[in-house]
């Protein structure tokens, strides 16, 4: 499954509990829209160490990185052209 596939199904059934895609665009803000509290970015951070195998510094703990789809990807594919 593609990294987006994957993230927006992780998004849409544990956090939205639901199974349909338009209930997510892939720039709507997680914290914004409260979808995800500070438990569910640690959430994120731990399916993002297990999934794609990159490790999420303290500092890069930010809504740059991890407060929507978009930013997710963006952030996963930095982490691994640095690897």
């Amino acid at each position: 499954m593609d990294p987006r596939k994957t993230l927006r199904t992780l998004i849409l059934e544990d956090y939205l509990f639901t199974d349909d895609e338009s209930a997510l665009t892939d720039d709507m803000s997680f914290l914004r829209e409260g979808i995800l509290d500070s438990m569910g970015i640690l959430e994120i951070i731990l399916f993002l160490e297990e999934r794609f195998q990159v490790h999420v510094a303290e500092d890069e703990m930010v809504p740059q990185n991890l407060d929507s789809i978009n930013n997710l990807l963006g952030y996963i594919q930095r982490k691994q052209k640095a690897a």
